[in-house]
């Protein structure tokens, strides 16, 4: 069966449709077979309709995500609360040990994404890897950093990655490998990233499912749960009247 290759992390700006446009035939034509862009969180389904018709005119499945960035704890619950319903995809940025933690163990965060600068001090470790393993989440790798980062930054990053690679695998927590990118110019073939993937320390057959089978497999799980048919997992309902 052919592999359909994502990019669950193509951050077009949904506003300026031109360059959306230009972003989206590219990842046609480099292979992709589904996107997903980051929107605001009020952003309302009109908007999000348009970029999913432009989509569709390149040959591209498109899914819409939002990329919360809370301070505290109490604040992601706040905007879980609000956006879950709205996106297939909900993404928590961890810029700190509290929100990561909160973020791993909670059923409605699908990614946990840790930002990628040339240091930081929160990572993923053994303690998220363990509530996100049993919450269903994945971690996702941004790899623009490795495209723009330059000799220590770089070297440092790696090993980072690495680290929380391992961590991921030890703990069977699928590993989901995004581009982060913005410009035509740093986009990547699919099997690109999955070389990008392999300096983090993806075997040959896991970065390729870090750009195709996880990715996937995440979108449709959460399409079957925004479906008004869906009741829990395993249980759907099947004829709604008086008879049932």
């Amino acid at each position: 069966m052919r592999r359909t290759y994502a990019d669950l992390h193509l951050c077009a700006n949904t506003n300026d449709v031109s360059q959306f446009t230009r972003l989206a035939k590219k990842a046609s034509t480099l292979g992709y077979g589904l996107i997903a862009t980051p929107f605001p969180s009020w952003t309302n389904e009109q908007q999000v309709r348009q970029i999913r018709e432009i989509c569709a005119e390149v040959g591209l499945d498109f899914a819409a995500r939002v990329d919360l960035v809370p301070r505290t704890p109490e604040e992601l619950l706040k905007e879980l609360r609000r956006v879950r319903r709205g996106f297939e995809l909900v993404a928590v940025m961890c810029f700190s040990k509290a929100v990561g933690r909160q973020a791993a163990k909670d059923r409605r965060v699908d990614l946990l994404n840790f930002p990628q600068p040339d240091f930081r001090k929160v990572f993923f470790d053994a303690a998220e890897a363990e509530l996100a393993s049993s919450c269903m989440a994945s971690l996702e790798v941004d790899l623009k950093p490795l495209l723009v980062l330059e000799k220590t930054p770089r070297i440092r990053l790696l090993s980072m990655l690495k680290r929380e690679v391992e961590t991921a695998i030890d703990f069977h927590v699928p590993i989901v490998a995004s581009s982060g990118v913005s410009e035509e110019l740093l986009m990547r073939k699919p099997l690109e990233l999955a070389c990008l993937g392999s300096l983090a320390g993806l075997c040959d057959s896991a970065g390729i499912d870090a750009v195709s089978k996880n990715s996937v497999a995440l979108v449709t799980r959460n399409r079957e749960k925004l479906d008004w048919r869906f009741v829990a997992p395993g249980i759907r309902v099947i004829r709604r009247g008086k008879d049932c």
